[in-house]
C-alpha cells in the first residue's frame, strides 16, 4: 500500500510517520509537496503521487489568526480536504482526514457524540466543519476523526509553552471556565493506525465514518497546566510549582471565541476500532517523560 502522509513537519504528522512506515511505502508531503493553502494544484499532485491512502493531519491551525485570513483557512481546512475526497472517490483510494472540538459551540453541558449538532463559534471551527463535511459526501472511501486540544515532545503545544514560561519563573493566569479533552499526538497517531488495521475506511456507515478520537479525561486548561506542573516536577523538568491562577476567558480576551465545554465522547470509535484510548494522565506522563529524555539527550 503507498500511503501519502501530510503534515509532516506537525505534530501530529511526526507522530505517525514511524507507525505508518510499518503498514506501506510512505510518501511524506512537506508543504512544498502538497500546499493545501493552493487547492486547485492538489488533484495534479495527487495524480502524480498516486497514493493508496491519504492521511490529511495536515491544516491551517491558527485559531486566532483565522479571525482575520478567513480565505487561507477556509482553502486549507475546507477547500483542500474536498479536493482530497474528490480525488480519492474518483480514483476508489480511501482517505484518513482530521477534525475538531471546535465544530460544536460548548453549550451542551456534557460530552458531544458524533450525531450532535454543530455550531461552530469561530473561523477555525466554521473552517473544519466544512471540510470535515465535504469529506463525509464525497462518497469516499474516508474516515474523519475529530480530536482535541493536541499536544506533543516537540513543536508548538500547551504543554511546552506552559513547561517555557514555568521555567521563566513567571506567575501564570489559566483559564479555567474552557473544558475539553486534550489529547496527546502519540495516542492519536496509535488510534488512526488502529483504525487503519480495521479497514475503517472500507466500512459503510450512515452518515459517513465519523469518530471522536480522544484521550479519556475532561480538564480545563487551568486544571490541565496543574497536572502538567505536577507531573514536571515529579520528574526533575521542574524543580517547583510556578504560582498559578485562575481566571475567566473575560480576563484572557482572544480574537476568536472557544466553547467553554466540548469534550468529546470515544464510544463509537472505541466501539469500531477496538482500540481503547488511554487516559489524559498517562499520555501526558509518557509526554513528559519523552520531553525529560530529548533534553537530557541534547
Amino acid at each position: 500500500m503507498k500511503i501519502l502522509l501530510t503534515g509532516v513537519t506537525g505534530q501530529l504528522g511526526r507522530a505517525l510517520i514511524p507507525l505508518l512506515e510499518t503498514r506501506g511505502e510512505l510518501v511524506r508531503a512537506s508543504r512544498s509537496d502538497l500546499d493545501l493553502s493552493r487547492p486547485g494544484d492538489i488533484a495534479a499532485r495527487l495524480d502524480a503521487l498516486a497514493p493508496d491512502l491519504i492521511v490529511n493531519p495536515a491544516a491551517w491551525t491558527a485559531v486566532d489568526a483565522a479571525e482575520d485570513e478567513v480565505a487561507e483557512a477556509m482553502a486549507a481546512n475546507a477547500e483542500a480536504p474536498a479536493v482530497m475526497a474528490h480525488w480519492a472517490g474518483s480514483n476508489d483510494r480511501a482517505l484518513v482526514h482530521f477534525s475538531t472540538d471546535y465544530v460544536f459551540d460548548g453549550r451542551k453541558g456534557s460530552a458531544y457524540v458524533e450525531t450532535d449538532a454543530t455550531g461552530p463559534l469561530n473561523v477555525y471551527g466554521r473552517s473544519k466543519l466544512e471540510g470535515e463535511r465535504a469529506v463525509l459526501d464525497s462518497g469516499a472511501r474516508h474516515i474523519v476523526l475529530r480530536s482535541s486540544w493536541i499536544y506533543a515532545p516537540r513543536g508548538a503545544n500547551f504543554v511546552l509553552t506552559m513547561l517555557r514560561l514555568a521555567r521563566e519563573g513567571r506567575s501564570l493566569n489559566i483559564v479555567s471556565d474552557q473544558v475539553g479533552s486534550p489529547t496527546s499526538a502519540a495516542s492519536l497517531a496509535r488510534a488512526t493506525v488502529a483504525a487503519i488495521d480495521r479497514e475503517l475506511p472500507s466500512r459503510e456507515t450512515p452518515g459517513g465514518n465519523l469518530y471522536h478520537c480522544v484521550d479519556r479525561g475532561a480538564v480545563s486548561w487551568f486544571e490541565f497546566a496543574r497536572r502538567i506542573f505536577e507531573g514536571a516536577v515529579e520528574l526533575g523538568l521542574l524543580e517547583n510549582m510556578p504560582e498559578v491562577v485562575e481566571t475567566d476567558s473575560e480576563g484572557f480576551p482572544q480574537k476568536a471565541l472557544r466553547p467553554e465545554y466540548s469534550p468529546l465522547d470515544n464510544t463509537l470509535f472505541e466501539q469500531a476500532s477496538g482500540h481503547v484510548m488511554p487516559t489524559l494522565d498517562a499520555s501526558l506522563k509518557a509526554c513528559l517523560k519523552d520531553i525529560l529524555e530529548h533534553e537530557r539527550n541534547t
